[in-house]
């Protein structure tokens, strides 16, 4: 089924907000039209999984999460996958698979994420941190002690750890 007709309603640098005729007659169905995203399970050549810590103003709090940004235009989810890996842990990746995309919000949004896995990842020399922006480490169970305590409780971070588990490139259990 397609929307009989599909306006933006409101238009941000951000976002677009979608106004989805559905059905003749009817008031339209609203959704966020926003740019597609990668997020990156990048695991250090000693098995530490690689976080940031930085401050979401959409929460209001600081969150910890995997590394992760938006595609920039004309730019692969591949390229943006490294680019932000380096940006934001001041790693890079001995290899970067792609583990899958995925809807991020079926209900409201359109875009996607696309899920990779960093292998092998090691620290450049002469890295500057972003500002707010702290790279955080953690072996696998205190990773999944961090999630069960909400300590990293982004939901489709947690959604990327667990489908490199499914795919079975990495093991929990």
């Amino acid at each position: 089924m397609k929307p009989l007709k599909t306006e933006v309603a409101y238009r941000t640098p951000w976002f677009d907000l979608l106004a989805k005729t559905m059905k003749e007659g009817e008031a339209p169905y609203y959704s966020l039209s926003v740019p597609d995203y990668v997020c990156i399970l990048a695991v250090t050549t000693d098995q530490r999984i690689l976080a940031v810590r930085q401050y979401r103003p959409a929460v209001e709090s600081y969150t910890v999460e995997l590394p992760a940004g938006l595609l920039d235009a004309g730019e692969t989810p591949l390229e943006t996958a490294r680019r932000e890996l380096l940006e934001e842990t001041g790693f890079e990746a001995g290899a970067m698979e792609l583990l899958g995309e995925m809807t991020t919000d079926t209900g409201r949004l359109t875009n996607r994420l696309w899920a990779f896995l960093a292998t092998e990842a090691r620290p450049v020399e002469g890295y500057r941190s972003e500002d707010g922006v702290e790279t955080l480490s953690y072996s696998l169970p205190g990773l999944m002690k961090a999630i069960a305590e909400g300590e990293f409780n982004h939901a489709l971070h947690v959604a990327v750890l667990m489908l490199a588990v499914a795919k079975g490139a990495v093991k929990i259990f």
